[in-house]
């Protein structure tokens, strides 16, 4: 989904990371630049890849792995802005040093402020077909939500994209 929003906002550039191969095919699908399989490849590869000499100017961080914010600091622009919607299981090393220096801006998106953002999404794709058609492909699974437990278990899988239960179908 933040591909599409991304590329409607004038992204130049696109990369996605994930370790699925069935998510990193359907981020190509949906227009993704560049779609690293970071068990494999480097962030900083993949930005030789794309031909960009200077860092990400934004970065969303939707993991929450121990390792996917300290890369992600280390391959921004130098006022690159990095929105944190991925929950940590666990402690995370940051370099400060290098947030500070490279003047990096981190922000935490949970909650309301999440609701807004489906709500400001909800505009673009109602004034942009194209956009609504691509975001429509990454569900991948909809069960009714007495299934939830199917549903948790093929969300972890990592085999699909999105999951949705349907709660007029219990």
């Amino acid at each position: 989904m933040a591909i599409a929003v991304a590329r409607h906002a004038g992204a130049r550039k696109i990369a996605i990371t994930d370790v699925s191969r069935p998510r990193l095919d359907l981020a190509r699908r949906l227009g993704a630049d560049l779609a690293i399989d970071v068990s494999t490849t480097r962030v900083r590869d993949a930005q030789r890849e794309l031909g960009m000499r200077e860092g990400f100017d934004i970065g969303m961080e939707m993991s929450g792995h121990p390792t996917a914010l300290p890369e992600m600091i280390d391959n921004m622009n130098h006022g690159g802005r990095i929105a944190m919607l991925g929950l940590p299981s666990q402690d995370i090393t940051i370099d400060w040093g290098k947030v500070v220096t490279h003047m990096l801006t981190l922000k935490g998106i949970y909650g309301r402020e999440m609701y807004e953002t489906w709500y400001a999404m909800s505009a673009m794709l109602s004034s942009n077909p194209v956009l609504h058609a691509g975001i429509s492909t990454v569900v991948t699974d909809t069960l009714p939500a007495s299934d939830w437990e199917k549903g948790f278990d093929l969300a972890r899988s990592g085999s699909g994209g999105k999951v949705v239960l349907d709660w007029t179908r219990l």
